[in-house]
């Protein structure tokens, strides 16, 4: 997964009879903090975020400029700035104003009487906030597990947002269907995330299908094939070898045009045009969120349907706090009071890793079924993918706009196994040719219909809330966690508002 670096390193006591009694004993804590990092923190494909240490702890004017340029030239991103003894605060600002001043910056202390550091961070993090320096701060033991946890989280969340803050946003086609919802609002995302729009006809995707290679397209086939049998229910006209050869076209174009743009994720319209006079997105959406596809592993390419930006940027964030998982997008379809279960399904972009959550395409794909599309809805054809997501914990998140100022729902909840004679029942009130996330959210129904922001709710495997709340922070965007809201309190720039 693309990561940022991360920069450490320490402030001490400029006084030269004084620092130098236990600048190896500090310089051996910043260097424990790294190789945590390096060991603990594990993306989803094996790869780790690269740190960097400071070749010297900052103990002078000139030594906090020194530092803060040698960061500057080694491409950080964030800053953690460990405490582990008291240090003279303003050394502070040479280091951050060198430095530059829209990093994120994670101030991290021991907990000791000895060598007080929670008490040079008090005194260094308070001059930052003073001047409306947005900062985070922990501070206790380093061996405490929690602790660790704690660094993880913000490390996570840091990496999100410094990894969307250059990223572009591919747009094929305008939003869909006049959802609004979704629309990319340019200054605000531009404000909060740094993040850029390029809309992109989706006429292109059509010429570039006509360039495919009918030998690649052929293969894929057959991988479709070899895994599903009979479950592609070719019926001779909505969906044919035909077809779904046109959706992998789209796939395999979309991919290139990705890569020839520079696009880091994307959404494809579909709605009306490709729906009702190429083919319908599905099975492409699927393969692009997917971790795999015929020629073997790769990194999700966080794809939404009907062009929805809101929901794309919620998806990218969400991969990113993850460390690299797939992304599930739906529509919040129908409640269910008797079990209190929500059926999130729409006709789009489930990631079959959700059917199992394993990275083997074939223990996913037993459970997955390729249907014609639906006439009525779409007239060019194709193939509708449905399963129903294997059972675990989610969390739930959409990205929000009021006023012209982004908010981000967050709800903890677990996709459910229902027994077969339930699951037919509910899939049947919808459409069970579509894909299926029976839902428990950790809320109510009333909380949750009060203050959702759209009809399209998103989700990644695990617990990320924590995460979640810190990147809202970082990027001054407004968490609202439902069901549990104590959790998310509010930082110090929000209170003084």
């Amino acid at each position: 997964m693309k990561s940022t670096v991360i920069g450490l390193t320490m402030l001490l006591d400029e006084r030269p009879h004084v620092y130098p009694q236990y600048y190896e004993y500090c310089f051996n804590i910043v260097k424990k903090w790294a190789m945590f990092i390096e060991n603990e923190i594990k993306f989803v494909d094996g790869s780790n975020p690269e740190v960097v240490v400071s070749s010297e702890l900052i103990h002078s004017i000139n030594s906090a400029r020194k530092v803060g340029e040698e960061l500057v030239r080694k491409g950080v991103r964030q800053v953690i700035i460990v405490y582990n003894v008291w240090n003279f605060p303003y050394l502070v600002w040479p280091f951050i104003n060198t430095l530059g001043r829209d990093k994120p910056i994670l101030n991290l202390s021991n907990n000791e009487g000895r060598y007080p550091g929670n008490v040079g961070l008090l005194a260094t993090d308070g001059a930052l906030r003073q001047a409306g320096v947005k900062t985070h701060r922990i501070i206790g033991d380093p061996d405490d597990p929690n602790v660790k946890e704690e660094v993880k989280n913000w490390i996570m969340a840091s990496i999100a947002a410094t990894n969307i803050r250059n990223e572009v946003y591919g747009m094929y086609g305008g939003h869909s269907m006049g959802m609004e919802t979704g629309y990319f609002h340019m200054i605000p995302i531009h404000r909060y995330f740094g993040t850029t729009v390029r809309q992109i006809d989706q006429l292109l995707i059509v010429e570039k299908m006509k360039k495919i290679d009918e030998k690649e397209v052929e293969k894929a086939l057959r991988w479709f094939e070899e895994m599903l049998g009979d479950r592609i229910k070719y019926d001779g006209k909505m969906l044919t070898r035909e077809t779904l050869s046109k959706q992998i076209k789209l796939y395999l174009a979309i991919k290139e045009i990705n890569k020839e743009m520079g696009f880091d994720f994307c959404g494809i319209k579909g709605q009306r045009e490709l729906s009702e006079y190429v083919v319908i997105p599905d099975v492409a959406e699927m393969l692009l969120n997917d971790p795999y596809d015929w020629n073997g592993i790769k990194e999700p390419t966080v794809c939404s349907t009907e062009a929805d930006s809101f929901g794309a940027l919620t998806m990218q964030i969400l991969k990113y706090i993850s460390g690299g998982l797939p992304v599930l997008f739906m529509d919040v379809r129908l409640y269910h009071p008797d079990l209190n279960i929500w059926d999130f399904c729409n006709s789009g972009n489930h990631a079959s890793w959700y059917a199992s959550r394993s990275f083997d395409p074939k223990e996913n794909f037993k459970k997955v079924t390729l249907y014609p599309a639906l006439e009525f809805y779409f007239k060019a054809g194709g193939a509708s993918v449905s399963f129903d997501a294997g059972p675990g914990p989610l969390t739930f998140a959409r990205l929000g706009i009021w006023n012209d100022k982004i908010y981000m729902v967050i709800v903890r909840g677990e996709s459910v196994e229902l027994n077969e004679e339930e699951r037919k029942r509910i899939n049947s009130e919808t459409n069970p040719t579509w894909p299926h996330v029976h839902a428990r959210l950790n809320c109510s129904y009333d909380e949750f219909v009060n203050l959702f922001p759209a009809n399209h709710i998103h989700a990644v495997a695990g617990d990320h809330v924590r995460k979640l709340i810190y990147f809202c922070e970082i990027t001054g965007i407004t968490p609202i966690l439902l069901g549990e809201r104590d959790i998310s309190r509010k930082p110090l720039w929000e209170l003084l508002k």
